[in-house]
C-alpha cells in the first residue's frame, strides 16, 4: 500500500516517492513520536526539530539539515503544521537570510554558535547593509572595521534596518581594507546588537510606524570568531544574503502556501463590497488583469521552487522580486481608487514601533498596505538595480560601464 505521507503539494502536485522523501518522512515520524507540538513550548519543539535535521533539510547534517534537496522543506512544513506546530514567528523573517549565509560561508564554529538559536527564535536577527552613501551601490560602503588582536573595532552608520530595535544580532558588512577595490575589501560579521557602542534610532515612515531604523556603531568590539567567511570576502557572503532576501520578497514573504490570486484577493474583497449599481466594466476588467498577474507570479514562484537545485537561489529570483514589487504598488493603488474618498479616512498615523514584520502590510488594512508597499521597490535592491541584474546576469546583455571596479576604495570619488 502506498504511504500517503509521500504526497506533498506545490498546488496539489505529488513529489516523487523516493528514498529522500522516505528519509524525511521517517525523521518527521520520529520527531512527532517524541515531541508533541501542540503540548510543548514552541522554542523547545523547534530545537528538537533542528536537532532532527528538519530545520532546513538541504543544510548539512549537524547544521539543522539532512543534506537533501530543498523542495522537501515543503513536506516538513506541511506535515508539522498538520500536527499542530505553530507558524513561523514574523520577527524571525531574517532567519531566511542569515541562515543560508552562515551555512554557506560560516566556519564550523560559527554555524554551531548561531544556526540553532536562530532557528528556534531565541536569537532574532536584522540586516545591517545599506548606508547613507551606499544604498544601490552597496559595494561602496564605508563602515570601518579594524583588526585589534582577536577582535575588530567597528565604526560607522547603517540605515533602513528593519526591526533592528528587536534584534539580538545583525548581519553586518564592513570595510576592512580601504586599499583594495571596493568589492574586495569587505568583511561580513555577526554583530551582537547589545554590544557597547551600538545605538539604534527609529526612522518614522509614512505609515506612522518605525519598522525601519538607523544604527550607529562607535568603537564597537566584535570578536573575530563572529566573522562570517574569510576576510575580504564580504561581497560574496553578502550576495548570498541578498539573493535569499529577493527570494523571500519575491515569494511574498515568509509563511505558508500562498493563496490563489495572492494579494489581488484584497482588491476582490473591495470590489465585492461595492454596490453593484456602482460597479463598471472598466474597473472589473482592470481587477481581472491584476488577479491574473498575481496568479502568474504565484505559479512562477512555485515552479522556481520545484526546480531549485540548491539552497541558495540565483539571479533569476530578481524577476520575482521585481514583479512582486511592481505588482503590489499598482494593485494597492487600484484598491484606493476603488475605495474613492473612503480611502482617506480610518487610518491611524500615530507613531509606533512594530513588534513583527508584514512585508506587504495587507494584514494591517488596505490603507496601511498602500503606504507600506512603496518600500517593496527599494528593499532587497531597488527595481532599477533588479533590471540591471536581469539584463546582465539573466539575459546576458552588456553591463553598464564601471570605471571604479579596479580602483582602490579609498581612491573612488565621493560626494
Amino acid at each position: 500500500m502506498r504511504d500517503n505521507r509521500e504526497m506533498t503539494t506545490l498546488e496539489e502536485s505529488p513529489v516523487s516517492a523516493d528514498a529522500e522523501t522516505q528519509r524525511v518522512n521517517d525523521a518527521i515520524d520520529a520527531l512527532l513520536a517524541a515531541h508533541d507540538p501542540k503540548s510543548m513550548d514552541d522554542v523547545e519543539f523547534r530545537g528538537a526539530r533542528y536537532d532532527a535535521g528538519l530545520a532546513w533539510v538541504h543544510f548539512a547534517e549537524g547544521d539543522g539539515g539532512m543534506g537533501l534537496r530543498p523542495e522537501l522543506n515543503k513536506l516538513v512544513d506541511r506535515r508539522l503544521r498538520e500536527a499542530g506546530a505553530k507558524g513561523t514567528d514574523p520577527r524571525t523573517f531574517f532567519m531566511a537570510l542569515a541562515g543560508p549565509t552562515i551555512a554557506t560561508h560560516g566556519s564550523a564554529e560559527v554555524k554551531a554558535r548561531f544556526l540553532r538559536p536562530m532557528f528556534t527564535g531565541e536569537e532574532k536577527w536584522c540586516q545591517l547593509f545599506s548606508e547613507p552613501g551606499a544604498g544601490s551601490d552597496f559595494a561602496g560602503l564605508g563602515c570601518k572595521a579594524e583588526r585589534d588582536g582577536d577582535e575588530w573595532i567597528v565604526n560607522g552608520q547603517k540605515v533602513w534596518n528593519t526591526l533592528a530595535h528587536l534584534a539580538d544580532f545583525g548581519m553586518l558588512v564592513t570595510r576592512t581594507d580601504p586599499d583594495a577595490p571596493k568589492h574586495k575589501g569587505m568583511t561580513y560579521f555577526a554583530l551582537d546588537m547589545r554590544s557597547e557602542g551600538v545605538e539604534v534610532r527609529p526612522l518614522r515612515q509614512i505609515t506612522g510606524e518605525a519598522e525601519f531604523n538607523e544604527v550607529y556603531m562607535t568603537d564597537v568590539r566584535v570578536p573575530d570568531e563572529h566573522r562570517v567567511g574569510d576576510i575580504g570576502e564580504g561581497w560574496r557572503a553578502s550576495l548570498t544574503t541578498l539573493m535569499n532576501e529577493r527570494n523571500a520578497i519575491g515569494g511574498g514573504g515568509a509563511g505558508g502556501k500562498p493563496q490563489r490570486g495572492g494579494a489581488a484577493n484584497d482588491a476582490v474583497q473591495v470590489w465585492n463590497a461595492i454596490d453593484p449599481s456602482k460597479q463598471n466594466a472598466a474597473d472589473k476588467d482592470t481587477l481581472m488583469k491584476w488577479w491574473v498577474q498575481a496568479e502568474v507570479g504565484r505559479i512562477t514562484n512555485m515552479r522556481a521552487a520545484q526546480n531549485a537545485k540548491s539552497g541558495n537561489p540565483g539571479p533569476e529570483m530578481s524577476i520575482a522580486k521585481l514583479a512582486y514589487s511592481e505588482l503590489n504598488k499598482g494593485l494597492y493603488d487600484f484598491c484606493m481608487n476603488l475605495l474613492g474618498a473612503d480611502a482617506l479616512v480610518d487610518y491611524d498615523y500615530t507613531f509606533r514601533r512594530p513588534e513583527d514584520l508584514d512585508a506587504t502590510g495587507a494584514s494591517n488594512g488596505l490603507r496601511y498596505a498602500f503606504l507600506r508597499v512603496r518600500a517593496n521597490s527599494i528593499e532587497g535592491g531597488t527595481s532599477e538595480i533588479m533590471r540591471n541584474i536581469l539584463g546582465e546576469q539573466v539575459l546576458g546583455l552588456p553591463g553598464e560601464p564601471r570605471v571604479d571596479k579596479s580602483v582602490a576604495w579609498k581612491d573612488v570619488p565621493r560626494n
